[in-house]
């Protein structure tokens, strides 16, 4: 099947998600609205939700399968970073945030590489889970990117590998754990530690020296799935320690139809471009909607 084929309606979530649990192919049902309810509350609290066990058990062995399959797949970047991905401020101390580099090293394996025959690719292009992700962040529809690499994505992470503090810049992501490290591989975060109205240095600055009072922690686990706002939120996973990948999918949505990233950005992050990109660079680029990668 084709990775970029759009799933028919009719295919079923059962076996692929626990529904009994999270019934989100009928959300219109008592159950359906009470679940939606509850992940916007937790996401009103402190900007994040985790559904534990999404994936049911009898799924979970070949979910590992799958991305143990692609990893091999995954394009290696290494860079130093701060946590707003921008240039550091000569003008400002050595202490501040905007100065404050770190060394990121993700491996991504591409959309392109995830046929529809996969659990992860199912899910993705699923319209009840579409519809499901919608009415979490609160948006009527949400689509698919019409990017073939950065649509439905792996992260690996190998030994050493890290994201250190940062802050999304698209408005939610939404992730499942498939494969957990022996070490190490923890998703640690600040709640609403800035706001539309202030950066909040000083406080940044306290929790990348090391200040942990207000810090969450994750214990995720193969078949969680994570619904995160991390535009406010700074984050980090922690170094992966031991020879076992630490492996997450991320699957990738826009407010508006015909989303594409920057062909730059492909180049980095899968060390390619598809055929979209190639042609956005000799056209000019273009894009359907106000996000930014």
């Amino acid at each position: 099947m084709d990775a970029n084929a759009t799933l028919p309606e009719t295919t079923s979530l059962a076996g692929l998600i626990d529904l009994a649990r999270y019934p989100i192919d009928d959300l219109d049902g008592d159950a359906g609205r009470q679940l939606i309810d509850q992940c916007r509350r937790q996401l009103d609290e402190d900007g994040c939700v985790v559904l534990k066990h999404f994936v049911p058990e009898e799924a979970l062995a070949r979910l590992e399968r799958e991305t143990e399959r692609l990893s091999p797949e995954a394009h290696y970047n290494q860079t130093e970073t701060n946590p707003y991905n921008s240039d550091g401020d000569p003008g400002l101390p050595a202490s501040h945030p905007l100065n404050r580099f770190d060394d990121r090293t993700n491996g991504f394996v591409a959309g392109d590489r995830i046929d529809g025959d996969t659990i992860i690719r199912q899910v993705y292009e699923h319209p009840d889970f579409q519809r499901f992700i919608g009415a979490v962040v609160g948006m009527e529809e949400i689509h698919q990117y019409a990017d073939p690499l950065a649509d439905l994505v792996v992260n690996v992470l190998r030994e050493g590998c890290q994201h250190p503090w940062h802050y999304d810049t698209n408005e939610f992501i939404v992730t499942m754990m498939t494969r957990q490290s022996h070490g190490g591989g923890r998703f640690e975060y600040a709640p609403g530690i800035r706001s539309p109205e202030g950066e909040n240095f000083e406080e940044v600055e306290k929790v990348i020296d090391g200040d942990r009072s207000r810090l969450k922690s994750l214990d995720l686990a193969p078949g969680d799935l994570q619904v995160f706002f991390g535009r406010y939120s700074l984050h980090r996973v922690t170094p992966v320690e031991g020879d076992k990948e630490r492996h997450t999918v991320i699957f990738a949505y826009a407010k508006e139809p015909g989303f594409i990233g920057r062909p730059e950005r492909a180049r980095r992050i899968f060390g390619r471009m598809a055929p979209i990109h190639e042609r956005l660079l000799e056209e000019g680029m273009s894009r359907s909607d106000s996000l930014v990668d």
